[in-house]
């Protein structure tokens, strides 16, 4: 797998995917600059009238429940109904899953239309595990990373996602192997949206790479590494938002190749 990723950086930029999301208020500036940056074209659109319409024009959807309500519900399962129909890959990033009964519910929904990927940070997959198992054994677990492996194994197996849980460690649970990534840069997490960020880079590479477990590892790689080298020149946040975008956009093989982190299990 190591020796494809940086090819698959350099066929997103190359084949320049579109990109649906649905998406939450938050991040909608910062998750598509972040698309724009590694080669994709984004769009956000959830009328009811053009959704289906506008699924049908993308390579591949995002779906983030961040700021839910039942207009956006509806919309999200609309799409990713017309994008299961026409077999396009979707990722589900379940924001805040396990802090209400009703994102809770919204998110059983649409696990049930199998995403290709789900993206989130340890206690959103042990949440959302925990929610969607009829025993609670092996999913109950505080919220590191390397805890949610047990319940990631379960929504992988259950719903044949490839399951990323990001983190101080990107850890990529798919069929027969599990991935660990050790880049980024704690001050990533001082910066709103950069996991939905994520998310949608994600929603890029699976729509230009065939294998959706290396197309993860190869997005969640180019995310982590380029936070880890914008922290290096940032004074804080704010400056870490502007230069990832730019690093995002400017990484080279060299840089790729000599900070990754990777390991395999």
């Amino acid at each position: 797998m190591e020796q494809n990723l940086w090819k698959h950086i350099i066929a997103v930029r190359q084949s320049s995917p579109l990109v649906h999301n649905i998406t939450n208020f938050v991040v909608m500036n910062t998750t598509a600059n972040a698309l724009l940056a590694v080669g994709a074209s984004p769009i956000m659109a959830h009328s009811h009238a053009e959704v289906e319409e506008m699924t049908s024009l993308c390579q591949s959807l995002v779906v983030n429940i961040g700021t839910l309500d039942d207009y956006f519900v509806d919309a999200m399962l609309l799409a990713v109904q017309k994008a299961n129909e026409q077999k396009k890959p979707w990722i589900l990033d379940p924001v805040g899953a396990g802090a209400t009964s009703y994102r809770d519910a919204v998110l059983s929904q649409l696990l049930a239309h199998n995403p290709a990927v789900v993206r989130g940070n340890a206690s959103e997959i042990l949440a959302l595990a925990k929610a969607n198992s009829t025993a609670t054994k092996g999913v109950d677990s505080t919220a590191k990373s390397d805890e949610a492996v047990d319940a990631a194994r379960f929504i992988q197996q259950k719903y044949g996602s490839v399951v990323c849980i990001s983190g101080e460690t990107d850890i990529i649970v798919s069929q027969n192997q599990t991935v660990f990534i050790r880049n980024g840069n704690a001050l990533m997490t001082k910066v709103t949206g950069l996991g939905c960020s994520a998310s949608a880079v994600i929603g890029a590479f699976v729509a230009a790479v065939a294998a959706p477990a290396e197309a993860v590892a190869a997005a969640m790689a180019l995310f982590s590494i380029s936070g880890e080298l914008a922290a290096r020149q940032s004074n804080g946040p704010g400056t870490l938002q502007v230069l990832l975008l730019d690093k995002l956009y400017t990484l080279s093989e060299q840089e790729f190749n000599d900070s990754l982190n990777i390991r395999y299990a």
